[in-house]
């Protein structure tokens, strides 16, 4: 009960009238901007990161739960309306969202959607509220030996799964721990990749990082392949449900948040498989053969899982300090930005704080769905925007969101530079979140084995002195070389996944037109 009366005095001093006014502008915000094409969740959480600088902590965090929440939504809208998935979590949603809105059932499949991820959403956050403090505990005992092993297993197993390859993962994450090496050395004080440069002497601010390759990198990926001509709108009409949509939505609304959940919260996680193992198993489950032609369980159970997710990968976040995906990268930065450093300490040291983000996180989903229904047909019509238009001001407050982190000009720079490496990994293939979670975690693995080696004296057997860290570095022999393995067991013969069920929902889910190739 000790956690509930945390969790109720948290959404006391979250739920005033000026804080709920916050938590409604951070959904609208967040919806505006994540219905735009091509944009996903991580990218709306970094360019509206500077609209909560100056806000004290409790109406930051709740503002930032609505722009959370939002944007996730955001993503699921463009992914059924205009079949131009946000993200790769949203892949899943468009395969029968959009053919849901081609059959003339947009409104019920967005409803579906929103419905689904509040559903999750809450879920999840209650079930991080159980499952934090216990784990911050435990957390507390893990020394440095086993924490670097951790942040490494994380690396590791997130860089292996994203992309076309698991070289490329690898490859963007070389480059994303290149630049965390950037600044002054922790020990000796000796600059590092500085180029001579004095504004370089300092580590570089994540969200200039982050806004330059999602937001100014995307904005010129569309730039290069501009087509003038509009986009092919979906009329929307008004979301409501059927009483037979009801029926069919409830149940992978539940299986879906009980598949992404664990893959959100363990250091691994990702919504990237639980959304893909919703699909096949909602599909599998079927009892009619709608799928492959709008079957709106095809739309519950992906955007449950992929909420569920989103709330999961608080657990590691908060007790861990380990952000797992890009978009708890950037909220990673946002908290830092406050002083709050995640950790096993954080639940106990700042634990007002704390529960006042889990319950901003309910207020926050529930206004989503308040706020969303209703207001679909008016987040289509901003798909209408010409591109030119549209990406002229995502550049606009890409670059005014990097001066206003630290008011120098320099960061501008900054930001052009790394838009240019966001495009340049668009087009060879490169997957963004490794270089993201490199930048964050570079630094603090690098402390954590300076410490493990400290505290044997230099002797690398210290990396293995604890049996968790053992035990976790077995766990990363096994990801790294049981593909190895399997693929030389196998040779030429046949991918043990049909090509239709993977090959073919992807072809499914790429735009019909290059009118409608929005953010590719």
């Amino acid at each position: 009960m000790g956690d509930f009366d945390l969790l109720w005095g948290g959404l006391q001093q979250a739920a005033t009238p000026e804080n709920l006014l916050f938590a409604a502008v951070g959904v609208l915000l967040g919806t505006f901007v994540g219905v735009l094409p091509g944009i996903g969740p991580a990218m709306a959480v970094a360019l509206l990161l500077p609209v909560t600088f100056g806000l004290e902590p409790t109406q930051a965090f709740i503002m930032f739960a609505g722009i959370y929440y939002g944007g996730m939504y955001g993503g699921s809208t463009t992914s059924i309306l205009l079949n131009t998935p946000g993200e790769s979590a949203s892949v899943m949603t468009a395969l029968e969202g959009n053919k849901m809105a081609k059959r003339g059932r947009a409104a019920q499949a967005l409803a579906t959607a929103a419905v689904g991820s509040f559903v999750a959403g809450t879920i999840g956050t209650l079930l991080v509220a159980f499952f934090a403090p216990p784990l911050a505990d435990v957390a507390v005992q893990i020394g440095a030996p086993s924490y670097f092993a951790i942040m490494l297993l994380a690396l590791v197993m997130t860089t292996a799964v994203l992309g076309s390859s698991a070289l490329r993962g690898f490859i963007a994450l070389f480059l994303g721990l290149t630049i965390g090496l950037v600044g002054l050395d922790p020990n000796t004080a000796q600059a590092r990749l500085d180029l001579g440069l004095p504004q370089l002497i300092d580590p570089l601010d994540i969200v200039v990082v982050a806004v330059g390759i999602f937001a100014l990198g995307e904005a010129l990926w569309v730039a290069a392949h501009l087509r003038r001509s509009p986009l092919q709108i979906i009329p929307v009409g008004q979301p409501f449900m059927g009483k037979d949509d009801w029926k069919r939505s409830w149940k992978p609304w539940l299986r879906g948040t009980a598949l992404g959940f664990p893959f959100g919260a363990i250091p691994a996680g990702g919504a990237e498989i639980p959304t893909f193992l919703s699909y096949v198993s909602e599909r599998k489950l079927a009892k009619n053969d709608e799928f492959g032609k709008g079957a709106i369980e095809g739309v519950a159970g992906p955007e449950a899982a992929n909420n569920a997710s989103a709330a999961g990968m608080f657990v590691p976040m908060l007790a861990l300090g380990l952000p797992v995906t890009a978009t708890a990268s950037v909220m990673l930065a946002a908290l830092q930005g406050y002083g709050i450093q995640p950790g096993p300490q954080l639940m106990t040291d700042q634990a007002d704080l704390v529960w006042t983000l889990l319950a901003s996180l309910l207020i926050g989903n529930l206004l989503l769905l308040v706020l969303n229904l209703p207001l679909a047909p008016l987040w289509a019509k901003l798909l209408r925007i010409p591109r030119p238009q549209l990406y002229a001001g995502i550049l606009f407050f890409a670059c005014l969101g990097a001066y206003a982190t630290n008011l120098d000009p320099f960061d501008v720079g900054l930001l052009l530079v790394f838009g240019l490496l966001g495009l340049m990994m668009r087009r060879f293939g490169l997957p963004v979140l490794p270089l993201i979670l490199g930048v964050i975690l570079g630094p603090l693995m690098e402390g954590k084995l300076r410490e493990a080696l400290s505290i044997s004296g230099g002797d690398f057997s210290g990396l293995v002195s604890e049996p968790l860290a053992v035990v976790v570095y077995a766990i990363i022999a096994l990801a790294v070389l049981a593909p190895v393995v399997v693929s030389r067991v196998r040779g030429p013969q046949a991918p043990a996944v049909p090509a239709s069920a993977t090959d073919g929902a992807v072809a499914d889910a790429a735009p019909a037109s290059d009118d409608e190739k929005v953010g590719r």
